[in-house]
């Protein structure tokens, strides 16, 4: 049996109701389910959005969405990246809902239980939506891998600067800083 985004709606407020917090997202029909995310996934998510929003909303090109924000793609998917930014090009008028958009970019960070290849199969399927550029961020080896829709990628370490001049052009982001600080014991 096919799910649809009327059945997400359901069992989400089903959920909430009970006083249960889950993030659902759609594929192919099929509902998934997922927890919170572990704390250095989150830390990066924040850290990566925040530090691209810096950039983004004095210049007015876009939004810049955490894993709360639902998009439907044109296959009908619902999905909530863990960072995503839209051009203001195209961004619906309407954005109460869920939006009706392919973000431009989208950004996947793994947790303690994902798998890599899990992870780059859904980077692909955006790109095949029309996202411009996957990131899949590793932080069990504190590395960033950039997909393309013509099946290219780029990976980059400590030390790195990862700039998007097709997508972005000027902003940079050092890759040491998206790593969660380590304070010294006091």
């Amino acid at each position: 049996m096919s799910m649809t985004i009327a059945d997400v709606c359901e069992i989400q407020s089903q959920l909430e109701a009970n006083g249960k917090v889950y993030q659902i997202e759609l594929h192919d029909g099929e509902i998934i389910v997922m927890g919170p995310s572990d704390i250095v996934s989150s830390f990066i998510g924040t850290q990566f959005g925040r530090l691209l929003a810096n950039w983004i909303n004095p210049r007015q090109l876009g939004m810049v969405f955490d894993s709360s924000g639902g998009f439907i793609l044109p296959n009908s998917d619902l999905t909530a990246p863990d960072v995503a930014f839209v051009s203001r090009q195209r961004l619906p008028r309407s954005m109460r809902y869920f939006a009706k958009v392919v973000p431009n970019l989208v950004v996947e960070i793994k947790s303690q239980s994902d798998r890599i290849p899990k992870l780059q199969d859904k980077l692909q399927m955006y790109l095949q939506q029309g996202a411009e550029i996957g990131i899949l961020i590793d932080p069990d080896r504190e590395w960033v891998e950039v997909y393309r829709p013509d099946g290219s990628s780029q990976g980059f370490g400590n030390g790195d600067i990862l700039t998007l001049p097709d997508l972005l052009p000027g902003w940079e982001l050092s890759i040491s800083e998206l790593w969660p600080p380590v304070f010294d014991e006091e």
